[in-house]
C-alpha cells in the first residue's frame, strides 16, 4: 500500500509539472496530463503523433468536479448511476466558463468525459485539483497497450514516468455514448451497447464511422500492429499468425490464442497483448479465425476491420 501511494505522489510531481505521463486504467493505459494547461494537452499530442482534430478524453474522479466543467441531463445520470465507474465515455456540454483546455476539444463544444473504474487510477485522480486528459498511450493508429511495459516500449526515454497498475483487467477501450442530442454511440468498446439501450429504454443509432471524426477511435485505420491482418480465416497461409478463439485439436507454432472457449470477455482482454506479441515474433502478416459478432465480439471486430486497413508504405 505504501508502495503505491509513493508512486502516486511521484505521478503527482510530474503532472503538476505539466509533464504527460503514463497511467493505468482498467480498459487501456492512458497517456496522462493536466487538462486545464494548454502546455501539457499539447505534450500528448506531440507525444502520440495524434492529429489535433482527434479530441481528447478527460478523466474525473467523481461528478462534482465534473459539474465545473460540463452540463449534465437526466439521460447522463441514468446511465452514471448504472456504469460509472467503469468502461463509458459520454459526450456532453462544455461550460462556457470551464477551464478546460481548447486544445482537448480542438476548439468544440463539447467534451468526452470518463469516471474510470481502476483503483490506483481512482487515487491519483483523487490526490489532484484538475481532472486529466488521457488517451490510450499508444502512438496514433498503433496497438494500444495494456501493461506498464507496453508504454514503455511505445515511448522510452520520451515518457518521464509511468505508473504501473498491473496489466488492464478489460483490455479494450471504452465505449463512447454522445448524451448532447439524441443519444448515439460512436465507438463500441468495453460496456456492451445493449445494456446501455436497455437502461435508456431504446435502441440506439450508432455512428463509428462519420465523415468529420466526432471522438477518438473513429479513424479508418487503428489499433493496427504495423503488419498486414486478415478476418475470418479457416486456414493461414504458410509463415502466418494464426489467431484463434478456440482450442484447435492440434498445436502449431504459429498458433495464438485470444480465447480457448469463445469467451469474448478473455478474448477482448487478451487481444492487443496477442497482437503486440506476434509483431515482436517479427511475423509478417496474421490471419484471424471467425469472432461471433455480437456483445464484445462486435468490439473486437470492430477493432480487427479497423487494424486490417493496414497498407504497407
Amino acid at each position: 500500500m505504501k508502495t503505491i501511494q509513493s508512486n502516486i505522489k511521484k505521478a503527482i510531481k510530474y503532472l503538476d509539472k505539466n509533464c504527460s505521463i503514463g497511467v493505468p486504467t482498467e480498459t487501456v493505459y492512458g497517456l496522462a496530463a493536466n487538462a486545464y494547461v494548454d502546455s501539457a494537452v499539447k505534450k500528448i499530442f506531440k507525444l502520440k503523433k495524434r492529429p489535433k482534430n482527434n479530441s481528447l478524453i478527460v478523466h474525473y474522479s467523481d461528478l462534482n468536479s465534473l459539474k465545473k466543467d460540463c452540463f449534465v441531463n437526466d439521460n447522463f445520470v441514468k446511465l452514471y448511476k448504472k456504469f460509472s465507474p467503469g468502461p463509458i465515455t459520454y459526450i456532453l456540454r462544455l461550460k462556457k466558463n470551464s477551464k478546460i483546455s481548447k486544445y482537448v476539444t480542438n476548439n468544440r463544444k463539447n467534451l468526452a468525459v470518463r469516471f474510470p473504474k481502476h483503483k490506483v487510477f481512482q487515487k491519483l485522480l483523487k490526490q489532484l485539483n484538475y481532472p486529466l486528459a488521457a488517451p490510450s498511450a499508444n502512438i496514433s493508429t498503433k496497438v494500444s497497450a495494456v501493461q506498464a511495459k507496453d508504454v514503455r516500449e511505445e515511448f522510452g526515454k520520451k515518457i518521464e514516468y509511468i505508473l504501473d497498475g498491473g496489466k488492464c483487467s478489460i483490455g479494450i477501450e471504452s465505449t463512447i455514448v454522445s448524451l448532447v442530442n439524441k443519444p448515439t454511440i460512436l465507438r463500441l468498446g468495453g460496456l456492451d451497447v445493449s445494456k446501455i439501450q436497455k437502461t435508456l429504454g431504446y435502441k440506439m443509432h450508432l455512428n463509428t464511422n462519420p465523415k468529420n471524426k466526432i471522438a477518438p477511435g473513429q479513424s479508418r485505420l487503428h489499433y493496427s500492429p504495423g503488419i498486414p491482418l486478415k478476418m475470418n480465416v479457416t486456414e493461414p497461409k504458410k509463415g502466418e499468425a494464426f489467431i484463434l478463439m478456440k482450442k484447435r485439436k492440434y498445436k502449431l507454432d504459429n498458433f495464438y490464442y485470444l480465447s480457448t472457449n469463445n469467451n469474448l470477455k478473455q478474448a477482448a482482454k487478451n487481444l492487443y497483448s496477442c497482437l503486440r506479441k506476434i509483431k515482436k515474433k517479427g511475423y509478417k502478416s496474421i490471419s484471424v479465425e471467425k469472432v461471433k459478432n455480437k456483445g464484445l465480439g462486435k468490439t473486437i471486430n470492430d477493432r480487427l476491420i479497423r487494424a486490417s486497413h493496414f497498407k504497407h508504405t
